[in-house]
């Protein structure tokens, strides 16, 4: 469907009067008959809302105008400004996708500000709520962080019924702090069927991305980066609730997963450091409810996704831990050489257990039912893992490509310019001397040697003026009639001959006009590897190119690539 937008389309929605723009945006969206609208915010504006802004009909959308084009610096801005009440309650969302009738609405290319701004968290929705009964809904290009709630970003399941949903090229984080209990996710998807790819998620303290069931979805290719704070796990595939443990046909792969880097460079010859903020990710993947929340969900197991080639870099207490799983594959994953392992038993380990070390790989077999784990684990209690802190024999890789301060990638380096040669000097010429000419000489009779002449064989015929073997002036023009009979004579033979191989053949109607299939190709064609098909009878345009000829005809067939040419 063709999305139609509110104002011009070359107009953004008014932020003035700014004490109104929420009332006037949620107005806007809900208008009836408004099926389809496109509200395009300003660039470079903040638009500070006391409400959620909420969808009201299918294929609506909020964008930025001038996108896609502009610069993803330019993005409009929604913060959330509305009140919060001493209880721990108050305005935390955004965008609200998720109406009895928002299915196929879209988000794009616009920047979300949660605006805790170092408070505690108050309970309510994420920064952005789609999904419930919905499908089909987009949320691409957006930038979201700083929810004063649990999550950066919500896609919920609704009565069970929401599905399709495209969660991409987004930008999430920092989500949450790392004060117990006051984490939050970065993406939090209940949504079956749905895709979340190429988002990179930064700052996230709860989980970068938790799955919740959502059966049959696809999380693939997405960038996990720890920074300046502890993070519990980076993909979580834990959760029993909402969908009973149902991972049937989730796929988790392509995903590339950062812990913690040093800020300070300690061992310079085993590459590792100290880490001020003391962050790191305490599980990579975490995969079954007992990783997680240890007996609280029983030994009920969840079931039946497929964790494949994720990779992993930095500080982990595991890369990954699994158990109580049924009908799970695991396999391809990697640990980079840039890994360190670190953490100990900290106050919220329950005394008396057992925890294993931090390592790369660790399963429970004993809580796992036809799974196949495809890579070498150690056969470990995964219970409860997440009460893992670091102590003071804890070191992080140390990676100067990373920001110490932040962990964050660099940008990508731009491609150098090419330098601009500095131009060699022009030598000034020399100036070439005019020669002086040579006198012409006066012309004189050409002297013909005779046998008996002394003169010297180097000597050049007329430079013997003088000379007694010289004829007379006399005898030059006899000699120049002996040779203009001669060549007359042998130019009435030829073409006596030539015409009467002409009337011969003329009488045995042998006359062919020239061969149209005979054609030709350049040294510089065939040197490009330019192949061309012989031109049919009667084509006068020239030749043909062929995609697929293996032979030039040169009228020999011989194969291009066996064509003899030239240095140039």
């Amino acid at each position: 469907m063709i999305r139609r937008s509110r104002q011009p389309d070359d107009t953004c929605f008014p932020l003035e009067p700014a004490d109104t723009v929420t009332d006037r945006l949620n107005q806007a969206l809900s208008t009836p008959g408004a099926v389809g609208w496109s509200i395009k915010l300003c660039p470079d504006t903040n638009y500070n809302i006391t409400a959620p802004i909420k969808f009201a009909y299918p294929n609506q959308e909020i964008t930025t105008l001038g996108f896609p084009g502009l610069d993803l610096s330019r993005r409009a801005t929604l913060t959330v400004s509305g009140s919060t009440a001493p209880g721990g309650e108050g305005h935390t969302t955004a965008v609200d996708g998720t109406c009895e009738h928002c299915t196929s609405v879209m988000l794009r290319y616009v920047s979300i500000v949660g605006n805790r701004a170092g408070a505690g968290p108050i309970d309510g929705g994420a920064n952005i709520e789609f999904g419930a009964a919905n499908q089909n809904q987009i949320i691409e290009y957006v930038h979201s962080r700083d929810p004063r709630s649990w999550s950066c970003l919500h896609v919920a399941e609704g009565p069970f019924t929401c599905a399709n949903v495209l969660i991409q090229n987004n930008d999430i984080g920092p989500c949450g702090t790392d004060t117990f209990q006051e984490w939050a996710d970065g993406i939090s998807l209940s949504c079956k069927f749905s895709t979340v790819q190429h988002n990179v998620i930064t700052g996230a303290t709860d989980g970068g991305i938790v799955i919740f069931g959502s059966p049959g979805s696809w999380i693939h290719n997405n960038t996990i980066i720890n920074q300046g704070a502890m993070q519990l796990g980076g993909i979580n595939v834990v959760d029993w609730t909402p969908w009973s443990g149902d991972f049937t046909g989730t796929v988790v792969e392509n995903n590339r997963i950062m812990g913690g880097f040093a800020t300070t460079l300690t061992d310079s010859v085993a590459n590792k450091g100290k880490n001020m903020f003391n962050a790191f990710i305490k599980i990579g993947i975490a995969m079954g409810s007992r990783t997680w929340f240890g007996d609280q969900f029983g030994y009920n197991v969840t079931r039946g996704a497929v964790v494949r080639n994720n990779v992993f870099q930095g500080a982990f207490g595991y890369a990954m831990a699994a158990g109580d799983l049924r009908n799970w594959t695991v396999s391809g994953n990697v640990v980079k050489d840039d890994v360190t392992f670190l953490g100990g038993l900290g106050p919220n380990c329950t005394e008396g257990e057992i925890y294993p070390e931090p390592q790369a790989f660790v399963f429970n077999s004993t809580a796992c039912t036809d799974c196949i784990m495809e890579q070498e684990f150690a056969d470990k209690t995964t219970d409860s893992l997440t009460c893992l802190l670091p102590d003071e024999d804890s070191y992080w890789p140390w990676l100067p490509a990373v920001d110490p301060t932040t962990g964050t990638l660099p940008d990508p380096p731009k491609p150098s310019p090419t330098p601009t040669p500095t131009p060699t000097p022009t030598p000034t010429p020399t100036p070439t001397p005019t020669p002086t000419p040579t006198p012409t000489p006066t012309l004189r009779p050409t002297p013909i040697p005779t046998p008996s002449s002394s003169s010297s064989p180097n000597h050049e015929l007329g430079s013997s003026p003088g000379s007694s073997s010289s004829i007379s002036r006399a005898n030059v023009p006899l000699v120049l009639g002996l040779l203009f009979g001669l060549l007359s004579i042998a130019a009435v033979v030829l073409t006596g001959r030539w015409c009467l191989t002409l009337i011969s053949n003329i009488g045995s109607s042998r006359i062919k006009a020239p061969s149209r299939s005979r054609m030709w190709i350049s040294i510089t064609e065939a040197r490009r590897g330019i192949r061309y098909q012989p031109l049919p009878s009667g084509d006068l345009y020239g030749p043909r190119r062929s995609s697929d000829a293996s032979e030039v005809d040169l009228n020999m067939k011989k194969p291009l690539a066996n064509l003899e040419l030239p240095d140039f």
